[in-house]
């Protein structure tokens, strides 16, 4: 890899690289209308010539676009400082900062390659060290005996290549209780002509499941509906209070709709006519 010479200048008023050059005019400890840019390209088609054929076209680019922004950013400069009537040089005044700009994202550009250039570096005499076991290492494992024949080989593919049979849940375990509506409508009939008027909670007081309860609610539903009870609740979710409407004997008809076992869907179809 051949490392290119710097480009460097010898003015009146510098002598040093081209880079420095561009460093002193972006941080104003230069005035770029004290450059001759004339001379810097003379001295830059000097450098290309003394190069010969290893000149470089990323370097002769790179003085082109920055050799015509300073072109730009002197002009700007020498023209008159009062008021400015022509709009060109108004212009010309206001693309000042424009240029100032490009020269500043040109001296960006070249510390960031000069990073990456170093780091490149660095990173190249790094060597990734080769996977696998080191011989020396290798040599201490020991020897890999097969203590098995050939049917007994086949057998164990035989069955690692069997498919496996698939996993059916069961339902045997799951089971709940059955709790009649009609026979809870009954305990409630008997309940509330003996008492009268009584809360729901205390109508499920002694309920140990929670299905018991819902069956309770339904059955107070069905006794609703023939008219032999009635309720009554003061405030929005406050207490329900049942009171007895029906007759003081008698039996009442309770439908058995909620009491009817499930059927499947293929024995249903067969009931509908």
């Amino acid at each position: 890899m051949t490392t290119q010479s710097p480009f460097t200048l010898r003015l009146d008023n510098f002598e040093g690289p081209f880079d420095l050059l561009l460093q002193l005019i972006s941080r104003h400890k230069l005035d770029v209308t004290e450059v001759a840019l004339s001379k810097v390209t003379d001295e830059f088609i000097a450098h290309i010539r003394a190069m010969g054929d290893a000149w470089d076209l990323d370097q002769t680019s790179s003085f082109v676009v920055v050799a015509a922004t300073l072109l730009d950013l002197k002009a700007a400069r020498l023209l008159p400082q009062g008021e400015v009537e022509d709009a060109e040089d108004l212009a010309l005044l206001e693309a000042r900062d424009l240029l100032f700009a490009r020269l500043l994202q040109y001296r960006a550009f070249k510390v960031v390659s000069g990073i990456i250039s170093e780091r490149l570096d660095q990173q190249s005499l790094r060597h990734a060290r080769p996977g696998g076991l080191e011989d020396a290492f290798a040599r201490l494992l020991p020897e890999v005996e097969i203590t098995i024949d050939g049917d007994q080989l086949a057998w164990l593919a035989a069955r690692a290549l069997q498919p496996k049979e698939q996993p059916t849940v069961s339902l045997a375990h799951l089971h709940a209780p059955v709790v009649s509506v009609r026979e809870q409508a009954d305990l409630l009939v008997d309940r509330l002509r003996r008492l009268g008027t009584s809360t729901f909670r205390g109508l499920v007081s002694d309920a140990d499941d929670r299905l018991v309860v819902v069956a309770r609610f339904l059955a107070l539903l069905e006794l609703a509906r023939e008219r032999a009870v009635s309720f009554e609740q003061l405030t929005p979710l406050g207490e329900l209070t049942i009171r007895w409407t029906g007759t003081a004997e008698g039996d009442l008809t309770i439908s058995d709709e909620f009491d009817e076992p499930t059927l499947p869907d293929e024995q249903t179809d067969e009931r509908r006519p």
